[in-house]
């Protein structure tokens, strides 16, 4: 059955009936109801199933990766899972890790608890950086074959382009938004120069990580290639005096697992550029899925665009400061 034919882009025909069907094909019984976890992406549910254990499906939105690609995640995470790094892996189910059901491709995890990552916790944040030295160890062991890696191709010029055909964007604010976003892009696309690329989390922010006597990574759905600097700036918050805090201490203890070099630190503005725009285009692409419209409705009126044009206005100016530095 074809994935492209028969599972629908928007997941309307992704019912209960159908996903319990798919769960039970891989000898799964489930004994509760499904519960809908925050997943815009992919359609994520959670369970107990007969053996009173807790699990989690993973439904992936059809045409966004390839079997390949999925299935590189999935080796990646069960790769990290043997180095004894506290990521969450699929289940293989007669040797496989990613499974078909009328046309749609989906996952089973087990299920895990723990409260949110402090990003203010110095002590948290001295353990991020060890694990993440550890995941960036490994990482760099081999490239990925079929992921993709951050590049200004995708996350800037493709994402220029969705962000002119879109609709959504107030014809009277073209002028000023586009004239920003251009000259954002092109300074960002000057000065983003990674020196070595490797395999990432690549979406290593506080939500993908569970506390709990420690960190468990989730979601590598994002993991592609790129500079180690991005599984760890999206760690800071706060003014730049507390930003280089927890990037001491962040790169003291990744240091001990893996060499950081400094030069990525010039990296830090031009990457956040890059992830604005993406995720601007994202949201534009992912319109026609029903569940957007709800989710985000704020993102079709004038004040959010009017937000963003300061927003990049911003990032335009921190692009041209001098990067943050150690202590």
């Amino acid at each position: 059955m074809s994935i492209t034919d028969d599972a629908k882009f928007n997941f309307e025909q992704l019912g209960p009936d159908l996903i319990l069907d798919a769960i039970e094909s891989k000898g799964i019984l489930v004994e509760s109801g499904l519960l809908a976890l925050n997943s815009y992406e992919n359609r994520v549910y959670q369970f107990i199933a007969q053996d009173n254990k807790r699990y989690v499906t993973k439904f992936y939105r059809p045409q966004r990766w390839s079997t390949e690609q999925i299935q590189e995640e999935h080796d990646f995470s069960q790769e990290l899972h043997d180095h004894e790094i506290p990521v969450v892996a699929p289940i293989r189910i007669e040797q496989q890790s990613l499974h078909q059901y009328q046309g749609y491709q989906f996952a089973i995890f087990p299920s895990v608890g723990g409260r949110q990552f402090e990003v203010d916790n110095l002590d948290q944040v001295e353990w991020m950086g060890r694990f993440i030295g550890r995941i960036h160890q490994v990482g760099q062991g081999k490239p990925f074959t079929y992921r993709p890696s951050f590049s200004i191709q995708e996350h800037l010029i493709d994402a220029t382009e969705t962000l002119h055909n879109t609709q959504l964007i107030p014809q009277s604010l073209h002028t000023a938004f586009f004239t920003i976003l251009e000259q954002v892009v092109s300074l960002t696309s000057q000065l983003y120069k990674p020196e070595k690329m490797i395999r990432l989390h690549g979406d290593c922010h506080p939500g993908n990580i569970l506390w709990r006597d420690g960190p468990t990574f989730v979601d590598l759905d994002d993991c592609r290639m790129g500079p180690a600097i991005q599984d760890l700036w999206m760690m800071l918050s706060g003014d730049q005096n507390q930003q280089r805090i927890q990037l001491d201490t962040l790169i003291e203890a990744y240091d001990e697992f893996y060499h950081f070099d400094t030069r990525q630190l010039g990296q830090i503005e031009p990457l956040r550029a890059m992830r604005m725009v993406h995720y601007m285009a994202w949201l534009s692409r992912r319109w026609q899925d029903p569940a957007f419209p709800q989710a985000f409705p704020w993102f079709a009126e004038a004040k959010y665009w009017e937000q963003q044009i300061l927003a990049l206005k911003e990032q335009y100016s921190a692009l041209q400061e001098p990067s943050i530095t150690l202590f």
